[in-house]
């Protein structure tokens, strides 16, 4: 896969693509999210992810944290079945070793445990709606301005426990903070007390995009409202498993999580286009 081109505005990829070729805008590395663009396709996949295709061909693609280097894109139209080998460049993750915490957020008892599997189960289908509307094309912003303090794909040692890779990414901001709508979207969930995310907000963007919202003061929406980018959703808090105030923001894509600082360039001109 090799460099093609400035991806100089997305409605120009839309007025001068090739119909018989796709494209990937962005970085083709782990932890990133691309955009697609395959005139004519109805369905895009990689591995077990399948994204959404609009009336242009166009699809949002992310590569998640331990995404494989040759991973094979496959894109479907109404006669056939094309495969494409990426070229996946390797992330570099950080390692963290955090103690303090309390004993039952690092090893739950069986009380606390239904709790998880219910924060899950909200969490996933808060993930899983349909929204074709692109909200996503107006761009995002970061939600709060503080200190990173934990990064997207860190591995964390929590009281000399090794846990799952960091989904997202930690920003440390005095509580009270207001926290604003990285980008329009739909709210899919505004739910409190969860036992790791605390009170948690997700908004669908579209195409199979989401960014979460977590570990929050207060909720300022709720289920259902339409919120535009800058919206004061909430308030920076330590509700769930934090051990100081902070915002968790997170992304995925059509199942996969990815980097949330990915979306900061999703539609801009310093874009590189590849195709396949």
């Amino acid at each position: 896969m090799k460099n093609k081109s400035i991806c100089l505005i997305f409605s120009f990829l839309l007025l001068t693509a090739n119909t018989n070729a796709a494209e990937l805008c962005g970085q083709a590395k782990q932890g990133e999210i691309v955009v697609g663009l395959a005139p004519g396709a109805t369905e895009a996949s990689l591995g077990s992810s399948t994204s959404l295709v609009d009336q242009d061909g166009v699809f949002l693609l992310a590569f998640g944290r331990d995404e494989q280097k040759s991973p094979i894109l496959s894109i479907r139209d109404n006669k056939q079945q094309t495969n494409y080998t990426l070229d996946i460049s390797e992330g570099a993750w950080d390692i963290q070793n955090i103690k303090g915490i309390p004993p039952r957020k690092v090893n739950p008892s069986d009380s606390d445990l239904r709790d998880i599997e219910f924060e899950q189960k909200v969490v996933r289908a808060a993930q899983e709606t349909k929204n074709m509307t692109p909200f996503w094309k107006r761009g995002f912003i970061m939600p709060v301005e503080g200190r990173i303090s934990g990064e997207f794909g860190g591995q964390r040692i929590m009281n000399g426990v090794k846990k799952n890779p960091h989904a997202g990414m930690d920003i440390a901001a005095k509580a009270g903070t207001e926290i604003k709508a990285s980008s329009d979207g739909v709210v899919t969930l505004a739910q409190p007390d969860l036992f790791y995310s605390g009170n948690v907000i997700i908004i669908d963007h579209g195409y199979g995009l989401h960014t979460i919202y977590a570990h929050m003061q207060e909720m300022k929406v709720k289920r259902g409202d339409i919120v535009k980018q800058g919206d004061i959703i909430g308030l920076v808090g330590q509700t769930g498993r934090a051990t100081g105030p902070h915002l968790h923001w997170g992304a995925s894509a059509n199942g996969t999580k990815f980097n949330p600082t990915s979306l900061l360039n999703i539609n801009t001109a310093n874009k590189f286009c590849f195709t396949l």
